[in-house]
């Protein structure tokens, strides 16, 4: 999917990912705070890495939104939408266990690994501040999914059933994120 939106009047690019990207990273973390909660009965043996994964994602957020501000911009219109969607994805996975919460993060940071690359390359030279804030992003999202699919068996129901829902409702916020 090539790196396309509708831009409002006097909004480069780089504001469009900013905004989109802030709005996905605070969705990231409502799906990991509800798995944590259901973890603790679930999956105790991931609270440590849901915690590492959620201190990441909310600096990944902190770092988006002062972008944001030093822009001069309001958060994308999405950013609630992405948190009810973090909701309910973090509370139907989590009570699922384990690997359906290894599942949806593989299958989550595919996409976005993904999008943040394809981001990078069309920011990169152009908008520095933006691909400097993502370059750094990326880091952290490839151990967040090499570190779940590491834990995840390969032939995991979970994996055949989730990481393509998961896949397609992630494509489909960024879709309408880059559109608001």
């Amino acid at each position: 999917m090539a790196l396309t939106a509708r831009l409002n009047t006097g909004e480069t690019l780089g504001d469009r990912v900013m905004k989109v990207d802030h709005a996905g990273e605070h969705g990231a973390i409502c799906v990991y705070t509800v798995q944590k909660w259901f973890a603790r009965w679930r999956a105790p043996d991931m609270l440590d890495e849901l915690d590492s994964f959620l201190a990441h994602e909310r600096s990944h957020r902190a770092r988006f939104g002062a972008e944001l501000t030093a822009r001069g911009l309001r958060r994308c219109r999405s950013y609630y939408l992405c948190g009810l969607g973090g909701l309910i994805l973090g509370g139907f996975t989590g009570l699922l266990g384990r690997n359906a919460i290894a599942a949806t993060t593989v299958a989550i940071e595919r996409v976005v690994l993904r999008h943040m690359r394809e981001q990078f390359a069309a920011l990169d030279g152009v908008d520095q501040g933006a691909a400097h804030a993502l370059q750094q992003i990326i880091r952290e999202e490839e151990d967040h999914h090499d570190r779940s699919a590491a834990r995840l068996p390969i032939n995991s129901r979970w994996r055949r059933i989730i990481e393509p829902l998961v896949s397609v409702s992630t494509e489909t916020v960024i879709w309408i994120g880059m559109r608001l």
